[in-house]
């Protein structure tokens, strides 16, 4: 799987795409949301939304309690064992000690439940036809030509 891939631009810079790969990321997400049987019948978008929000509330939980992710330490313990996440799959001999570490480092923070949310936001996009690139690049744009705090005290 391909990661999306982040451009650094100049703040002045006009035509540069600034989020590359983010629709063929949701396009993988929402596939495999697809075979695990998530859209057989139509969403209801505002349900979507608010599952989407709670997990932005969990996020905020996890922030609130501390809760910080230890991805390196996972990375670390992957490469010790040599693992690598493709390894990540049930069908694995390492599957449960993987998902241990998985548990033990990753699951349940602040990273993790902010990855929940984009994932779901992604899945949202991907099953509504919604192309990401072209409206994160639009407004970004947009927003290049608005006054400081867009004109509000914060």
């Amino acid at each position: 799987m391909q990661t999306a891939e982040t451009t650094t631009v100049s703040p002045n810079s006009t035509n540069a795409m600034l989020v590359a790969g983010l629709n063929e990321s949701a396009n993988i997400i929402f596939q495999n949301n697809k075979e695990k049987g998530f859209w057989d019948k139509e969403r209801n978008v505002g349900e979507l939304l608010m599952l989407i929000t709670s997990e932005l509330g969990e996020a905020m939980e996890a922030h609130r309690k501390g809760k910080v992710g230890r991805m390196k330490s996972f990375e670390s313990d992957m490469g010790y064992a040599r693992l690598s996440l493709e390894d990540f799959t049930p069908e694995n001999q390492n599957y449960l000690w993987i998902a241990n570490r998985f548990e033990t480092t990753v699951k349940d923070t602040f990273e993790d439940e902010i990855a929940d949310a984009v994932i779901r936001l992604l899945d949202l996009s991907a099953g509504l036809g919604i192309d990401l690139e072209k409206h994160i690049n639009a407004k970004v744009q947009y927003n290049k030509s608005r006054e400081r705090l867009h004109g509000k005290s914060y």
